[in-house]
């Protein structure tokens, strides 16, 4: 697997899981405007190209974070 490189102070926001996905989108976004920022049910099927301006949302089906948003 190839490594990522991003330059940003913050690439991942652990204190998000367990938090509904749509406020967890929006604190990254305010973080970060740069940023593309997409909710996903866990479970669907994604491309899995890396990409530094994005980060996926991963959410169970009460739309509560399931996996540590990560940029790539």
């Amino acid at each position: 697997m190839a490594s990522l490189s991003c330059h940003y102070s913050k690439t991942s926001w652990p204190e998000l899981v367990g938090t509904n996905g749509d406020y967890a989108a929006s604190v990254i976004k305010g973080e970060n405007s740069g940023l593309d920022v997409a909710v996903f049910l866990d479970g669907t099927w994604v491309y899995e190209d890396l990409r530094c301006n994005r980060v996926r949302v991963w959410v169970d089906g009460n739309r509560i974070v399931v996996k540590v948003p990560t940029v790539g």
